[in-house]
């Protein structure tokens, strides 16, 4: 199953597809796995793409039995035993794919020449994916982040491990002499390396970095190249060579620490907005403004959900069993806000005081 949604992952969900692309969305729960529960939801929601397919007559045979098998593959590619809180099954002829996602979606079943992704935009945007470099003398490890983990990622070519006949790492730990294996040409040669390919991956992938290691480690890659002068230093060493799991415990509090300031800035920021007459909230107002494209900032709270009718001026509550209701609206506003080039910042439940869980800074 996939996790982390690449910019050159959204390009190629978002091309055209031959109809029908199928996408099959249903909630999940991490915490309460082995009840059943998950299994049964995901085969009756299955069952009704099937179904879906079965009585729509612009879909030729030949289409319903290719995507119908890609379904099936897809279906036997679920592992729910590590269900996150969500899962998306896209297929369509020829191909198929299965997201997991740490965002509740809404069950539902959709057939069309794209397959939806609001529901995956907005599942990044709320994870902050983020980057780490774990640095050693002769070893540097990529790690990608999300809102509960790291794992070891090998864009570019990462970890990149120094040549053993320029480096004896036994020999440095023996002797304890650290520091001097960080003022050697060969270590620097071997830092500006590092540094020359981890831009590369920001090129591609931009997303805030931390930087793990030694003292003297940190302090050759900031003179050895860029990267690391705008990253978030954190002097741990050995995580070059550890699992992810020691790498999380040693990033979790920084993590918390930068949240908490993270959340301190976008209130400050609301609360300058209404002084200035740029602030908006609520559903209503910051839909309308996302569709113009106004949204500079948007602040969302983490477990904020609405189920809204949509009448074209104005969203209203939807009422119990409303087939024309919008249950991720709410994503459709992240994800509008993001194709605007909006900050799109989620902050914990209560954060945003009496702005009804959603509010915005406006651009003009």
């Amino acid at each position: 199953m996939e996790h982390a949604l690449s910019p050159v992952a959204l390009a190629e969900l978002r091309r055209p597809r031959p109809y029908p692309a199928v996408s099959v969305l249903t909630p999940t729960h991490r915490r309460e796995r082995g009840s059943g529960q998950d299994p049964v939801r995901l085969r009756n929601v299955v069952t009704e793409a099937r179904r879906r397919l079965d009585s729509d007559p612009a879909v030729t045979r030949g289409r319903r039995a290719d995507v119908v098998a890609q379904l099936d593959r897809a279906l036997a590619e679920v592992d729910l035993t590590h269900a996150e809180d969500g899962l998306v099954i896209f297929a369509a002829p020829g191909e198929h794919q299965v997201w997991s996602l740490a965002r509740t979606v809404p069950e539902r079943v959709v057939l069309s020449d794209t397959f939806l992704t609001r529901n995956l935009v907005a599942a990044q945007a709320a994870e902050r994916r983020f980057w780490v470099l774990s640095v050693s003398a002769d070893r540097v490890t990529l790690w990608s982040g999300g809102e509960d983990r790291v794992a070891q990622d090998r864009s570019g070519g990462f970890p990149l491990e120094r040549r053993q006949e320029n480096f004896d790492a036994e020999r440095q730990m023996r002797i304890g002499d650290l520091p001097s294996a960080f003022r050697d040409e060969d270590t620097r040669r071997f830092l500006r390396e590092a540094d020359a390919v981890m831009n590369g991956v920001l090129r591609d992938e931009p997303r805030p970095l931390y930087v793990t290691g030694e003292r003297a480690a940190l302090s050759l890659l900031d003179e050895a190249g860029t990267v690391a002068r705008a990253a978030v230093h954190v002097p741990h060493g050995g995580l070059a060579h550890a699992g992810p799991d020691a790498v999380w415990q040693a990033l979790r509090p920084v993590l918390e620490a930068e949240s908490r300031k993270g959340t301190t800035a976008v209130v400050r920021e609301l609360t300058s907005a209404r002084g200035h007459r740029t602030f908006a909230a609520g559903l209503d107002e910051l839909w309308q403004s996302a569709r113009e494209g106004r949204v500079r900032l948007l602040a969302v709270e983490e477990n904020f959900r609405a189920t809204v009718r949509d009448l074209g001026e104005h969203l209203v509550p939807a009422e119990p069993g409303d087939l024309d209701a919008r249950d991720d609206i709410v994503d459709e506003i992240v994800e509008q806000c993001l194709e605007t080039g909006a900050d799109v910042r989620f902050v914990p439940d209560g954060a945003l005081g009496d702005a009804d869980g959603i509010a915005g800074v406006l651009r003009y």
